[in-house]
């Protein structure tokens, strides 16, 4: 379950984040594979000068991601109302999108996004296993390498991205031990993550 401070948390510069949010009224956020690459370039568009990406996954009525608040010279204050509002904008384009192909109006995130401060190495290394893990977790799938909406292949794979592939893989010493980590699936995770998106 979400806590208190995952829906007031600031969002500084240099600090690692898990972001996480869902549909309302159980709606789903994806319903066709055109809508997870539609979300993805969105989140490049309204974000990627302001963020570092490190890891994702899109579920069927939820997202997760793994981020990094650049280095700004700016003021803390601004910059964290700056990413908060470069997310609102994000989420509103895509739910306008998903509005316009399903006949549809109104909201579609809940409100607002959550956000968990990622305070240690133990938690980063978790964190992206969880991420990664997700859709095994919620058993949509047996195996969640054979899920296609997450990072997981993105890392592993040698094609252009903005996600920090070489960053991650250098923090899990490499693409060998990244994989290794994710097939042995013995982490014991952090209480934090355990949580529901509510």
């Amino acid at each position: 379950m979400a806590s208190r401070e995952h829906y007031t948390t600031k969002l500084l510069p240099g600090n690692f984040y898990h972001i996480y949010s869902r549909a309302i009224k159980e709606l789903p956020l994806f319903l066709t594979e055109a809508n997870h690459s539609h979300f993805l370039k969105l989140l490049d568009f309204h974000l990627s000068d302001v963020l570092n990406l490190y890891a994702w996954c899109l579920m069927g009525n939820h997202f997760h991601l793994l981020v990094e608040v650049k280095e700004s010279h700016g003021q803390e204050k601004i910059l964290h109302r700056q990413v908060h509002e470069r997310f609102r904008k994000c989420f509103q384009a895509y739910a306008l999108a998903i509005n316009e192909q399903e006949s549809r109006y109104g909201a579609l995130f809940q409100k607002p996004f959550k956000r968990a401060h990622v305070d240690s190495q133990d938690y980063f290394t978790q964190l992206v296993y969880y991420i990664h893990s997700n859709p095994q977790r919620h058993k949509i799938c047996a195996d969640f390498r054979d899920y296609k909406w997450t990072s997981y292949h993105s890392i592993l794979s040698e094609g252009i991205t903005k996600l920090k592939r070489k960053e991650v893989l250098d923090w899990f010493g490499g693409k060998d031990e990244f994989q290794k980590l994710h097939a042995e699936g013995k982490m014991d995770l952090d209480e934090r993550l355990l949580i529901e998106v509510e």
